[in-house]
């Protein structure tokens, strides 16, 4: 199994630089692809290898996967709502703007929830 390797990039300018806190690795380039493959070969020097999982950061993307996940959220409760209503996973689909695979996704996983919590209570 490949070791996930993870760092944080923050843009200075035209360049992203990154670092792998872990390995005191750093890379740096125009582009997030280059960042990875330059921190790939700084981590392949010390005698590491594996996949380079880089999270661009900065305020707005911060306020962006804020945004992201209060979404998922608000989605979620509104999928559920709807479910308990009796609405048809076709209706609740167009209801919420997404496909009615994604509201099957979004029931199982309260499902399996609801699942989990009645174990722990036990």
């Amino acid at each position: 199994m490949t070791e996930i390797i993870t760092c944080e990039a923050t843009r200075h300018g035209r360049t992203w630089v990154a670092h792998v806190p872990a390995h005191d690795v750093y890379g740096s380039g125009r582009t997030l692809g280059i960042v990875r493959e330059d921190v790939r070969e700084g981590l392949a020097a010390f005698g590491v290898t594996g996949e380079v999982e880089i999270t661009p950061v900065m305020p707005e993307l911060e306020a962006l996967r804020s945004a992201e996940a209060a979404y998922e959220q608000a989605l979620a409760a509104a999928v559920t709502a709807l479910r308990l209503r009796k609405a048809p996973l076709r209706d609740i689909a167009e209801a919420t703007r997404v496909t009615t695979p994604r509201v099957k996704r979004l029931l199982t996983k309260e499902i399996q929830s609801d699942q989990r919590e009645e174990g722990e209570s036990s």
